[in-house]
């Protein structure tokens, strides 16, 4: 669920189809509610997916190359702010069996269902109390959902309560929204706290290479204490 912005000159993507995406953008980013905001995913939940394939988004497969560098297989983990399952369904290729997926929105977890990917998907909100008791998983994977109007820095402190003491957590964040938006202040206060310990920090990439000025984008590892 990341901002992307037009095209490139000479891109291959139609006006009418750049114009229909930027409508459904600021729907998204316009929403003053969480329903509003969830009924705005669920209209969107059908082409979102193509939406952002065909602009090249990136995002998803830095992601699982950063969990298949820290984070082992055989373990329960959870994707929260699935969308539609890309990560899940790129996961599943490399082993990761046992999945467990949120996301606001009905619509967007029934195409991430048909992926077959995910033991369980349900609808819960970050930033919110999540309906998982303390360390229930080894790992938890978030991609896309930190970013202009969505997750608050305020999901870490649920993320890392349901994350058992020697597990990952495997992150990206919007550039802007991490100088800006609160995240590195809630991230360098939980290293401070002895909360978790970075390992790894990805250098700041472009998440749509086919459109021009699209946000730099980083991932984070943190192994949580």
């Amino acid at each position: 669920m990341m901002l992307f912005c037009e095209p490139s000159e000479g891109g291959n993507i139609g006006t009418s189809e750049r114009e229909l995406r930027e409508e459904r953008l600021e729907r998204v980013y316009g929403a003053t509610s969480e329903d509003e905001l969830t009924e705005a995913y669920d209209e969107w939940a059908a082409d979102y997916e193509g939406d952002m394939l065909s602009l090249g988004y990136m995002v998803p497969s830095v992601a699982a190359g950063f969990i298949g560098r820290h984070v082992p297989p055989g373990g329960k983990f959870l994707d929260a702010g699935v969308g539609t399952g890309i990560l899940g369904d790129t996961l599943r290729v490399l082993g990761y069996t046992n999945l467990t997926g949120i996301d606001l929105s009905e619509r967007m977890m029934d195409i991430a269902r048909k992926k077959g990917a995910y033991e369980n998907l349900r609808k819960m909100t970050l930033g919110e109390t999540l309906d998982f008791p303390d360390d229930s998983f080894d790992a938890a994977f978030s991609i896309g959902v930190f970013t202009e109007g969505h997750a608050p820095p305020e999901s870490l402190d649920e993320l890392v309560r349901v994350v058992k003491s020697g597990g990952w957590m495997v992150f990206g964040v919007r550039e802007d929204v991490y100088e800006n938006g609160g995240f590195r202040e809630k991230m360098d206060s939980f290293e401070a706290d002895g909360k978790w310990s970075l390992v790894e920090k990805s250098v700041a990439f472009t998440t749509f290479p086919a459109v021009k000025q699209s946000h730099g984008y980083r991932m984070f590892a943190y192994r949580v204490s």
